[in-house]
């Protein structure tokens, strides 16, 4: 009896120590928005995958801070009419880019819901923030529709600002699954080799549905 007293004791002694950081993992759809990338009021351009990591660590009962890795693929689509060719053609602007973006970016993000201990947070939570962040894009390009013309490989890195908000749902007292949405605003018209088409320049978004994961550091477990 003394030794299953102190064992119960012991695990409520664990769980009054919040688990203040957070693992995630996301996958979804994805889109970037170039200047070939399609007509996007038709809804006519290329949905592409996304997948990211992050590590969030908890600051206080409502605010948190995140580094968030990832890779999105890239490609032009659309069905462009040979005047917007011919404007592409005259300004040497690439017909097809094909390929990713690496990224990396660290924001401080709210929770609309504060808890000061991952037991008592509540089932549906929502969070959201901006931050700042570098992203590498890697692409095929070409500078027709020719199919036998060899694509040329391009790279271009970029800073961008980081729009992202999420829903998430309680699964236990560790975990949660939840409905993120990003938004990368860039600071580059040339992610696809085609500049000044579009009134914006380069940006990419992305819908993933992502698993959070609580825990504490093992150096804090010891």
């Amino acid at each position: 009896m003394l030794l299953a007293s102190a064992s119960s004791g012991q695990s409520f002694y664990q769980e009054r120590e919040s688990r203040n950081h957070i693992l995630t993992f996301g996958v979804g759809p994805s889109f970037a928005y170039l200047d070939n990338g399609g007509q996007y009021r038709a809804w006519n351009f290329e949905i592409k995958p996304s997948i990211s990591a992050a590590y969030t660590k908890k600051l206080n009962t409502r605010f948190d801070l995140r580094g968030t890795a990832g890779v999105q693929w890239l490609s032009s689509g659309g069905n462009p009419s040979q005047g917007v060719q011919s404007k592409w053609a005259e300004n040497k602007g690439a017909f097809t880019a094909n390929g990713s973006a690496i990224y990396f970016d660290a924001m401080p993000s709210m929770n609309l819901f504060g808890f000061a201990n991952h037991m008592n947070r509540s089932q549906v939570n929502l969070y959201g923030g901006f931050g700042i962040g570098m992203m590498i894009a890697n692409t095929k390009q070409t500078k027709s529709f020719n199919i036998e013309e060899q694509p040329t490989n391009q790279s271009i890195t970029s800073a961008y600002i980081p729009l992202r908000a999420g829903l998430s749902f309680s699964l236990g007292p560790y975990s949660d699954i939840a409905a993120e949405g990003t938004i990368f605003f860039t600071f580059t018209d040339n992610l696809d080799g085609n500049t000044g088409f579009n009134k914006y320049g380069d940006h990419l978004a992305q819908a993933q549905i992502v698993y959070r994961r609580y825990f504490i550091p093992r150096s804090k477990k010891d």
